[in-house]
């Protein structure tokens, strides 16, 4: 079980850190850190526990930074005012405050001993393969968190994935509903199609130019280019002020003298165990193991009830003290290499462990720190000199508006030149934040030429700009789209015809009659599996189709274009399964059955909670 926890727990912590959060978390025993102490500005409350306007504005921000990242120039915030997202991420918060909530009453809990031995193993917070404290808090505070709520969201997440997998877990899928999806799944069926596409109709179609003028006309929206600026802009960053620091080999000495408690190792062990349900059976593999201790690994992969360790032959790796439960820690920290313990018992079960190698813990050198104390010293550096030239940055560009030069010049920055961007933003990092871009379409930038303010898009990192040019929101003129739109207008009437044909020829071959001039394709035969460059629409009215009688006819709107119809000429069902198959499938099905299940489950929790929601103070804008 505590290798089941741990192996979740990497693939989760990953994402947070390569996301941080990627969904929003209601918080729960961390109210000091989220909230300031207005109690009147609450949007919602579950179960008499209080959702924040501030909670609310933190997630529909993160929510902000995610899709800027999917979309690029096409993102948009105002797509952030509309209704039915906003109340999309603040149902998000009402469902992780009820999971969480429902977590803590059925006892799922997560001591602080394994959470800290999750967190150390962490990639992203190690250097040269050891947890580092000072990179974990450079990391966790790069997102603006501390490690107090970063640790809390971590716990919650955590539990509530123990709390999933618990449902999970029991559910029960019938044999023979195994069986029968194992069939469907391999059954094959010999098929041959016939394209109707725009082009064969296009010829027969004329455009006229009112037609088109009306056409653009209706569409002229499509045809926007949005206002548009070049900026000049300079940047004062601590990242860039850090390789101008140094970190002299005294400091380096002071740094590690005062903070040596930091670089002590403590003592890990490395064990494999054998968890055992019943005394009984327990008993009986300790006997066998003692008559054969080569066959530990054997017996682990074979009778451990641990799936976590038990593939890897019950191995757990290296930890130390803290990490594990108790009985089991006293035993481990109690043996000697290579030695196999009597029978430990803990809440999970019953432990058969071997002792398969001992670390031992001590300081480590300056010289092997020295390496992880530099960086940060550096860092340290440049934050302080960071706030220290912030002030004169900020005021230099506002007290001197007509130039960038007198900041540059002051500060030894670079002033920059960047490409066109639009309102909409722009790929390059520093320039999209929205802030920023509010000041620079702003009348002090566009009419008056001041500079901007000075806007923080990052953390320690500001940036100020000005317009070199601008272009106003246009409409492509109609003399240069016309071609285009005349090919597309006719490309979309070709289109109705071959939908509308397809459609006929379908329901006449459905009742058994004939269509002249169809050119059905070669037959072929398909499963499931082999078929998915069909697309998944056109898989799913194949293996719909009746086929009680054949040949028969089914078909869709092609996506790009024209209308397919496919006749099903025969079913080949299958022999024997594959059993590897046919254990995926059983896979597939339950976690099916297990999804179904949780979302009934949480449908039920909100059904008897107590949830209200002020809904309007949800439309009013936060940004």
């Amino acid at each position: 079980m505590l290798e089941i926890i741990r192996d979740r727990a990497q693939g989760l912590i990953a994402k947070i850190i390569i996301g941080l959060i990627t969904i929003p978390f209601a918080l729960w025993g961390v109210d000091s850190y989220i909230r300031d102490g207005d109690k009147a500005d609450i949007l919602a409350e579950v179960n008499g526990q209080e959702i924040t306007r501030q909670e609310f504005s933190r997630t529909l921000k993160e929510q902000q930074e995610r899709m800027r990242g999917a979309m690029g120039e096409r993102f948009d915030p105002a797509m952030l005012d509309r209704p039915e997202v906003r109340q999309s991420v603040l149902d998000g918060l009402v469902q992780q405050r009820l999971l969480a909530m429902e977590a803590n009453r059925v006892g799922f809990n997560l001591p602080d001993t394994l959470l800290a031995s999750i967190i150390a193993e962490i990639p992203e917070f190690q250097q040269d393969g050891k947890f580092s404290q000072a990179r974990y808090e450079s990391m966790i505070r790069a997102q603006d968190m501390t490690p107090a709520v970063f640790e809390s969201r971590l716990r919650q997440n955590l539990v509530i994935q123990q709390l999933f997998e618990g449902l999970s877990h029991g559910v029960a899928v019938p044999r023979a509903s195994e069986e029968m999806v194992a069939r469907l799944a391999e059954q094959q069926r010999e098929i041959s199609q016939a394209m109707l596409t725009p082009e064969q109709y296009m010829i027969q179609l004329k455009v006229d130019p009112a037609g088109i003028k009306a056409y653009y006309d209706k569409h002229r929206e499509e045809f926007l280019v949005p206002e548009q600026a070049r900026l000049d802009y300079v940047v004062l960053s601590a990242d860039e002020l850090r390789q101008q620091m140094v970190a002299s080999d005294e400091e380096v000495k002071k740094y590690y003298d005062e903070h040596s408690a930091q670089y002590n190792e403590p003592e890990q062990r490395r064990a494999s165990h054998i968890l055992i349900a019943e005394r009984t059976q327990a008993e009986r593999i300790l006997k066998e193991i003692k008559q054969n201790p080569a066959k530990f690994e054997d017996i682990a992969k074979q009778h451990s009830k641990d799936p976590g360790s038990a593939a890897k032959g019950g191995d757990l790796g290296f930890f130390a003290r803290g990490a594990m439960v108790k009985p089991f820690e006293d035993a481990a920290f109690g043996m000697k290499g290579g030695e196999i313990s009597a029978l430990v018992q803990s809440d999970f079960g019953f432990h058969i462990i071997k002792l398969t190698a001992i670390r031992q813990g001590g300081a480590r050198s300056l010289d092997e720190v020295r390496g992880e104390i530099a960086p940060e010293l550096k860092k340290h550096k440049a934050v302080k000199k960071f706030a220290e030239l912030a002030e004169t940055f900020s005021n230099t560009v506002y007290e001197q508006p007509d130039s960038l030069k007198p900041v540059a010049d002051a500060l030894k920055l670079k002033i920059q030149s960047s490409p066109w961007i639009s309102k909409k933003g722009t790929d390059m990092a520093l320039l999209k934040h929205p802030k920023l871009l509010q000041a620079v379409f702003s009348e002090d930038a566009l009419k008056l030429k001041r500079n901007t303010e000075a806007v923080e898009v990052a953390p320690n990192t500001l940036v100020a700009a000005r317009v070199a040019e601008h272009k106003a929101a246009s409409y492509k003129p109609f003399e240069d789209l016309h071609t285009e739109l005349a090919k597309r207008l006719l490309h979309e009437q070709g289109n109705a015809m071959a939908v509308k044909q397809g459609k006929d020829a379908l329901a006449s071959l459905q009742k058994g009659g004939a269509v002249a001039d169809l050119k059905w394709g070669a037959t072929i035969l398909i499963n499931r599996e082999n078929a998915s460059s069909m697309g998944k629409d056109a898989l799913s009215q194949i293996f719909r189709a009746d086929t009680g009688k054949l040949p028969a006819y089914t078909g869709i709107e092609n996506p790009k274009g024209g209308y397919l119809l496919i006749k099903v000429s025969k079913v080949v069902e299958p022999g024997a399964i594959d059993p590897a198959k046919k254990k995926s499938y059983a896979s597939q099905l339950r976690q099916a059955f297990a999804q179904e299940y949780s979302s009934a489950y949480l449908a039920s929790l909100k059904q008897k909670a107590d949830i209200s929601i002020k809904k309007e103070k949800l439309e009013k804008s936060e940004r």
